[in-house]
Parts: structure tokens; sequence; C-alpha cells
């Protein structure tokens, strides 16, 4: 069965075709790791989740590739500014590096809790600086590149078609506004390596041919997706708000060294919206992993919601949507955990939901089909079809949570069942109402009462 991919370079959806047969090489740019990052920042990499899984699902061998940016990265995306690595060290006391492997940790743990496949290799920035530097030499060699007393910058004029990706009117581009002329020849050149204004000063910074500083943001992901990937690859994703700098700027320099085409596949998710604006520090609803289970929810009720929107669509939160999503998600595997266990799959299901998600990951009519078929009365072979569609969705619809009951709170269950049996409603909802109130909460399966504890939920 085919795949299409909206590939974000020609603006349509194309039928995939691998570079090899049978293997896709994807590269993720990764996160600055300076600070937390945001459920807006981690929705980009469920996306690229649900696109390796699909992937897989369709017998592909997958090597992944995500960066993780520890030098580089200007508080300004325009090459100004301080080093977002060496100004969170000055502000918590601790070295780069420290910093770099802190926040990388939350990171990751956010991945496991999320359900997030690690990638085949996570690259960091500071352990590629001589492929760099090895890059930036070919760049030099093409003739694309000059010197100013800032740093080496890329002749964005001297390659045809910089605008393409982005769909750029550079004309109409103002300096200011997309990047601080001063030295540099064009609105649009970049820094591909920047100097440092006292050597010896900064943390993190080494010697090239062009003087002593650090590698531009920009550079890292050539170098490493290259050297990982090959000259050209098939699958390159990100966020929106990479494609017109960031990416536009990997493609030129990538392929001013090379002559090749970079990528064939450029992929990007849609933004995630609070109170109707991208999720910013402006517009608020920067919650992490962490504050939502503060709140008493669980990750993968927050991969749930996500799965709800097409990824390239923006999606609002907010705390009443993630309630739904939580309560929905809840509902499902109530219903799953009461299905009698099957050998085998259903063909008809599975390929319906196989032609969703081969059509540019339409999760949204995925989920639709997995609760046509938990719902399908004459359905055969529900579990293992179930866990054979989670094998993409990866919300562990199987799995089932253990806690421990205390033997006051076991008592109050056997009695509530008991009533429920005998059909005594009224005495049921009192003992329901009683484990409740011990700080538990029950939901009714067909297989019995699944008792579950209240952490941060208002207890009602």
């Amino acid at each position: 069965m085919e795949i299409k991919l909206y590939n974000t370079l020609t603006r349509k959806k194309e039928v995939f075709k691998p570079l090899i047969k049978g293997k896709v090489g994807i590269y993720s740019c990764g996160p600055t790791v300076y600070w937390y990052q945001h459920i807006g920042n981690l929705r980009t990499y469920i996306f690229s989740d649900i696109l390796k899984r699909v992937l897989i699902f369709n017998d592909y061998k997958v090597k992944h590739v995500i960066n993780v940016t520890d030098v580089g990265h200007l508080t300004s995306d325009a090459d100004t500014g301080e080093d977002k690595m060496e100004k969170a060290a000055k502000k918590e006391s601790k070295s780069a590096k420290e910093i770099a492997n802190y926040y990388l940790k939350f990171f990751q743990d956010d991945f496991k809790k999320l359900n997030i496949l690690n990638p085949s290799i996570w690259s960091k920035a500071t352990e590629h600086i001589k492929d760099q530097i090895e890059l930036i030499k070919k760049l030099e060699k093409n003739r694309v590149i000059y010197k100013t007393s800032e740093g080496v910058y890329f002749n964005s004029s001297k390659f045809k078609g910089y605008e393409k990706l982005a769909k750029l009117n550079i004309k109409e581009l103002k300096a200011g506004k997309r990047i601080d002329l001063g030295e540099k020849k064009h609105k649009t050149d970049f820094a591909l390596w920047k100097f440092s204004e006292e050597p010896g000063k900064r943390q993190q910074e080494w010697k090239s041919p062009w003087g002593v500083g650090f590698p531009g943001w920009h550079i890292e992901c050539s170098a490493m997706s290259m050297k990982y990937l090959g000259e050209t690859f098939d699958i390159h994703t990100g966020g929106l708000d990479h494609i017109p700098v960031h990416h536009t700027n990997e493609i030129a320099q990538s392929q001013a060294a090379t002559g090749k085409k970079f990528v064939n596949y450029w992929m990007h998710a849609g933004w995630l919206l609070f109170k109707g604006e991208k999720v910013s520090k402006s517009s608020g609803g920067l919650y992490t992993i962490n504050d939502l289970e503060e709140q008493g929810f669980n990750a993968l009720e927050f991969r749930y919601l996500t799965l709800t929107k097409h990824y390239k669509k923006p999606l609002n939160f907010t705390i009443k949507n993630l309630e739904k999503s939580k309560e929905t998600l809840t509902r499902l595997k109530n219903i799953i955990s009461g299905l009698k266990e099957d050998k085998e799959i259903n063909k008809k299901y599975i390929d319906e939901f196989q032609k969703a998600i081969n059509d540019d990951l339409n999760m949204p009519l995925a989920i639709q089909i997995l609760w046509k078929l938990v719902r399908d009365v004459y359905a055969k072979g529900k579990i293992k079809t179930i866990a054979k569609m989670d094998e993409v969705l990866g919300l562990d619809l199987l799995k089932e949570e253990k806690i421990s009951v205390p033997k006051d709170i076991q008592k109050l269950i056997e009695q509530r069942e008991a009533a429920r049996n005998k059909k005594d409603w009224k005495l049921a909802d009192e003992l329901r109402n009683k484990i409740t109130e011990k700080g538990y909460k029950v939901d009714d399966a067909s297989k019995g009462s699944l008792v579950k504890e209240i952490k941060d939920e208002k207890r009602v």
C-alpha cells in the first residue's frame, strides 16, 4: 500500500519513494537544551514519531537522527544576541555542558512518557565541530562565503533558488526585520562561524581556519544530517517556524557544498495554539509535561489530544480540551479492557486503518476507525487488531495500570460490586462517593470495576 506525504518544498502530497528500497533516512531538528521543552515543541516530536511509526508499520527500516543544539543558537535567529547555552550557564552558575546534559535528560524523559521512540542517533553539535568546520571549508572552496569582523557568512546571492522552500519575496524583506545588515552583503546572508568577541571568555569556543569561535546554528544541522544520512536523504522534519530561516539556510549551504539535492521530502508540524495564538512566552500556554502531570493529567492524554488533529493543522490547546481527551482515552481503555482475548487480526479494519495513516498520516481518521472497531459488536479479532493499531498510535491501549489498593478501599469496592450485581444503584452510588472521598475513583467496565488513585484531580 503506497504512502503519500505532504512535501513542503513542492506544496503538494506526493507518493513516497525512498532513495534505497525498504530503507528510510529521517532527520528531525532537535531541541536547544538550555531550558525545558514545552508542549508546543513536543507536538512536533509526536508528529515525527507518528511518521516514523507509520513507516515501520509499512515494513521500512528507519534510521532516525535527532540533533541536540548545545552551542551556537543565539537569542535571535538572525545571528545576533547571546548564545542561549552561555546565557543559561551564567544564569544557573553551571557549565554549558552541565546545562545541556540536565535539560537533555528532561527532554528524553518526556519522550519516554509520551511513548516517542528514541532516534537511532542523538547527535550533539559540540561533538561534531570538526564536521562543521570541514563543511565550511567546502563552501569556502566553492567561493560562496565571505568574512567579516563578526564571523564567516554564507553569501545567499550565490545560491539560486534560495527562496524556494519558504516562498520568500527577498526584494520585500526589510533588513531590520529579518536580519540586521551590519557588515553583511545581503539581507538573507547568515553566519556559518561566529568569532568570539573576547577569545577565552566563552565556555564553548574552538579554533578554526578563520579564527577562534563557534559554529552558526544552521551549519550544525547540515553537517550532522549529512554525516549520518548522506549528502542526499529522504525526509527532514521540523516545525513551521523552521521554514523561513533555519531550513531555508540548511538547503542553501548543503546544496552549495555538494551540488546535490539535500532532502527529498520536507515535512512540518502545525503550531500548537493557546488563546488563538502560537504557544509562546507572550501568548502563554508554555506548559511542560511535568506541569500537566501536576494538574492530574498524564503524557499519553496529551498525545491522544494531538492525534485528534491533523499534524499540519493548528491545534488549539486548553485545559478543557485536555480534560475531554483524558475522559475519552479513559473511556476507550475501559471498553478495551472488557474485550475478550482473540488470536486473529481483523483485515477489514486494519486495511482501513493503514489506508488512513498512509494518506499523509491522517490520524484523526485512524482514531475514528479505531472507535468504529471497538463499537462494532460483530467485529472479530478486536484485541489483536487494536494491538496492531497501537504500534502506530503509541497510546498503551492494552496496558493495564496497576496500583496498590488499601484493604479498606478494596472492601468498599467489593461491597459496591455486590450492590451493582443486585441492581441496588442507590447503595452503589453511595459506596462510590465514599471511595472518592478516600482519594480513589472507580470506572466501570464489563469485566468489573477499575480503580485509580486520585492524585491532583479535584475530588468530587
